[in-house]
């Protein structure tokens, strides 16, 4: 048991790492991650109840195109991007520690690794080490790219003075989209050959995540300081 929950929290701590190490100019207290990480664990109930809600809804049932879009763009893409953004926009978006896009990215990453560490420990107590080898290059990956996607627009949206709406918007709106094309070539059990699909989905966000990273980084208020 110890070694799956082991390989349950090993690429989620490795994500966590990662994005600390990229946050070179000004970085994050490490009290506040660590909240944020459990503000993420939390996000798992109102998803849950989300979903529960959502499957016992006519619309969403059914193995046909319309019903299975449904229920992966809105029934699981929206109801866990949501649940990750209502905690991030309540009480992360206005700390005064959130003093650069950048953070953005930082702690909406660590709100969804608390997600994924959540909902990975469950699966992989439930399906073994091949479940968790499996979810270590898919879904955790998967979850942190949507953060970051996330985190982006909400970093652009604290610092912008006339469109946070529409950024803000735009932050769970395309987290939403990754996270339903994801998971919806992935639901069609009867067109499994379309499952190349889910992870083309996932390479394109590892991509956008990367240029995103990067983009805020570069554009750091902090980073003049650095090199002074």
């Amino acid at each position: 048991m110890l070694k799956l929950v082991a390989l349950a929290l090993a690429p989620v701590l490795a994500i966590i790492l990662f994005i600390y190490v990229k946050d070179k100019y000004e970085k994050e207290p490490l009290g506040l991650l660590i909240r944020s990480f459990f503000m993420g664990v939390l996000s798992v109930i109102p998803a849950l109840l989300l979903e529960i809600l959502a499957g016992n809804l006519e619309i969403f049932k059914g193995t046909e195109f319309h019903s299975v879009a449904l229920f992966a763009f809105v029934g699981v893409g929206f109801s866990e991007e949501f649940s990750k953004f209502i905690f991030l926009r309540l009480f992360i978006y206005k700390n005064k520690n959130f003093n650069e896009a950048f953070d953005g990215i930082v702690y909406a990453v660590m709100i969804s690794m608390g997600f994924a560490a959540a909902e990975n420990i469950m699966y992989v107590l439930k399906g073994g080490e091949t479940v968790a080898w499996l979810r270590m290059f898919t879904a955790i990956p998967a979850h942190a790219s949507f953060a970051v996607l996330m985190g982006y627009y909400v970093g652009k949206a604290r610092f912008s003075a006339s469109n946070s709406f529409l950024l803000l918007f735009n932050a769970l709106f395309i987290a939403t989209v990754f996270h339903g094309a994801y998971d919806f070539f992935l639901m069609l059990k009867d067109y499994s050959g379309l499952a190349v699909f889910s992870l083309i989905t996932l390479i394109l966000g590892i991509v956008l995540s990367f240029k995103s990273i990067k983009s805020s980084s570069e554009n750091s208020p902090f980073r003049h300081f650095r090199f002074k």
